[in-house]
């Protein structure tokens, strides 16, 4: 890998050579053997698929990115998004080569992924515990950011870690009450960072947490808990400054998924700065950065991120859903009741059952809207949809569009994912890409 790469185009290239078949749902039988390269040089388009099946939309897609890139670069902030929402090394280099800082992750596994393909600089969302992980950290040669809450996870890492010279960069992560991970309270976090100064194995490089683990909607109760919970975040970094507890000139203060995200650069941009002036009693220079961690966003969603995307609540320039189901009605014995064939191994449903959108006699064929229909419950591998039977006519074979809520949810249930260059009624339908996950 060259060096300067922000991940190794080698590597993703190499996708390209894989071979497709009985282990990619996704993937034709017809087309059992064929490589990557060779399935997208055969100009496949929608119509050449079966049910059921998770497409993305190239067009969403690179709108989102360049949206959210164009928007960091002019607000000042870097963009670390978080790997985890796809584990496709296609879609991290998309990013990537938008300026991005580097990819976060959540676990060891998707750091070993994120290796594989020659991800320069990393973030873990979380502390490393396992002491094989913090080995193997320690044993990297790229930037790995983690985090810590305890010192109790202090003490692990300098027990694991005592007979090298390993140090690692880790930053301070503050939680709340009813949240999820991080010290509960300055005051705890402040405890942390002086066992993490005084550890020979750790330097303390900055201040994380997430804000959306506190609230999961936008209305004024949510708002006031994720901004109060930022403004302890911001008294956390002044304090640390005060006390001259960072072991390294170059600061970052990260926060903020794909929900809350303009929050974050509101409340923590005053932070940011190239010298120490907002500190006078340190006697280094220190650069401080904020960067969010929005990882949901160059998918997006027609469910939970519609509704509380910051860009869809002030309706300015909102992202677009760049993924969508397809199921085929398999049964209809009663009126006003289908039964698909996507369910919960297919589909994504935590965070919002599916949305019927369109329907068609054949997949890749004219389809119209799909009125007043519904997913009432889905199974393993079946979802109930309801319709009204007096104006709608639904039929075995019949093809339903269906928007999704949550592409944390749903990439996990696909090791390859067809691109179409337009998903939106009447657009093009060919197959312009396939997108490898590593779950």
């Amino acid at each position: 890998m060259n060096t300067s790469e922000a991940i190794s185009a080698a590597a993703v290239a190499g996708l390209a050579e894989r071979r497709l078949d009985w282990r990619h749902k996704a993937v034709p039988a017809a087309e059992n053997g064929a490589t990557h390269a060779d399935f997208l040089a055969a100009k496949h388009t929608l119509s050449d698929f079966q049910t059921p099946l998770l497409t993305l939309d190239a067009a969403a897609l690179q709108a989102n990115a360049d949206r959210l890139a164009e928007w960091c670069a002019d607000h000042g902030v870097l963009l670390a998004p978080h790997g985890k929402t796809t584990m496709a090394p296609q879609l991290w280099t998309e990013q990537l080569n938008r300026g991005a800082w580097g990819i976060t992750l959540a676990n060891f596994a998707q750091l070993r992924v994120a290796r594989e393909f020659g991800v320069r600089n990393l973030q873990l969302a979380n502390s490393l515990t396992d002491p094989h992980a913090i080995q193997w950290v320690a044993e990297q040669d790229s930037t790995i950011l983690s985090w810590v809450d305890s010192v109790d996870t202090v003490a692990l890492i300098e027990r694991t870690l005592a007979d090298t010279d390993s140090v690692l960069d880790v930053l301070v992560e503050l939680g709340a009450h009813g949240g999820r991970t991080g010290a509960r309270g300055v005051d705890a976090a402040m405890d942390i960072a002086r066992a993490i100064s005084a550890s020979p194995n750790l330097r303390l490089v900055g201040v994380s947490g997430y804000e959306g683990s506190l609230a999961h909607t936008a209305d004024d109760a949510g708002l006031a808990a994720v901004r109060g919970y930022l403004a302890q975040m911001r008294l956390l970094h002044e304090e640390l400054l005060a006390a001259d507890l960072y072991g390294s000139g170059s600061v970052i203060i990260t926060a903020g998924g794909s929900a809350y995200f303009d929050d974050v650069v509101t409340v923590l941009s005053p932070c940011i700065s190239t010298t120490a002036e907002a500190a006078p009693t340190v006697s280094h220079s220190l650069k401080v950065d904020l960067m969010i961690r929005s990882g949901a966003y160059i998918i997006h969603d027609d469910g939970f991120y519609r509704g509380i995307s910051p860009f869809s609540r002030v309706g300015d320039q909102p992202f677009t859903a760049g993924m969508h189901g397809w199921a085929r009605v398999v049964s209809q014995t009663e009126p006003g009741l289908a039964i698909l064939d996507a369910g919960k191994r297919d589909l994504p449903f935590d965070e919002g059952l599916p949305e019927p959108q369109l329907i068609g006699s054949t997949l890749g064929g004219a389809m119209e809207p799909l009125v007043g229909a519904e997913i009432t419950s889905i199974n393993d591998q079946h979802s109930f949809m309801t319709f009204d039977a007096g104006t709608t006519t639904v039929r075995p074979g019949d093809v339903i569009r269906l928007g999704l809520s949550h592409p944390c949810t749903a990439f996990d249930k696909w090791t390859v994912i067809p691109v179409l260059a337009d998903s939106t009624p009447g657009g093009d339908q060919t197959v312009v890409d396939l997108i490898h996950t590593f779950f």
